[in-house]
């Protein structure tokens, strides 16, 4: 039997307790956030209570094809480069192939852990209409310490979950006339633009610029 090629910076291998052995390398960028739109709706309740991780979407039991768009918790949008068997620390693993052209990554990760990492398909149109939909709510910000906040924002959009991303943008997005964004905040409204502009271009077959542009034109009409 061949054995498998190492892997290296560029491949990296989702996290699976079947096959502790091999080293994960996924890197998640750090991000960071911000406030609200119209006059932001205070949330005291739980304010000190600990933050609950937002866990990631779990899609229904979905089969994956080559040429496939998919989303990945952590990474966002992705292309199913190929699915193969491999053998990996001694398992026999079908492994997806997912590349990642502006990470210039590509993550394998196991068929049978699929939907428990959070892996599935793009948003359906309703989907990702409803998230717009979020947008237009009432920005909801707790009146806890910004780190605490910034805590949840990040996990929302790690998730990989458009509407909880949906709610990162609407609590820190802002327009003219309003407080400008801390460093931090901006950075966080950013990944989480970056996000819906990713999963928006691939469903509109367009690239992430131009679909930036249309969220961006979205939120001035707010």
């Amino acid at each position: 039997m061949t054995s498998p090629s190492p892997i290296d910076a560029g491949d990296t291998l989702a996290e699976d307790d079947a096959i502790a052995a091999v080293p994960v390398e996924i890197d998640e960028a750090p991000v960071q956030a911000q406030s609200a739109a119209e006059p932001p709706e205070v949330d005291d309740e739980d304010a000190e209570a600990e933050i609950k991780p937002v866990k990631p979407v779990l899609a229904k039991a979905e089969k994956f094809a080559e040429g496939d768009y998919v989303v990945y918790p952590t990474h966002g949008v992705g292309k199913v480069e190929r699915i193969a068997h491999e053998e990996i620390a001694g398992h026999k693993l079908e492994l997806i192939h997912i590349t990642f052209e502006e990470n210039r990554m590509t993550l394998r990760v196991p068929v049978a852990k699929a939907r428990s990492a959070g892996l599935r398909k793009l948003a359906t149109r309703k989907l990702f209409d409803d998230a717009l939909a979020v947008l237009k709510g009432r920005a909801r910000i707790k009146r806890t310490m910004w780190s605490r906040r910034a805590q949840e924002y990040e996990a929302k959009i790690n998730s990989g979950d458009p509407l909880a991303i949906a709610e990162v943008v609407r609590d820190l997005h802002r327009n003219s006339g309003q407080p400008d964004q801390s460093f931090s905040e901006r950075q966080i409204y950013e990944a989480a633009m970056d996000r819906l502009a990713a999963e928006l271009a691939a469903l509109d077959r367009t690239d992430k610029a131009t679909a930036a542009t249309k969220l961006n034109d979205f939120l001035k009409t707010l």
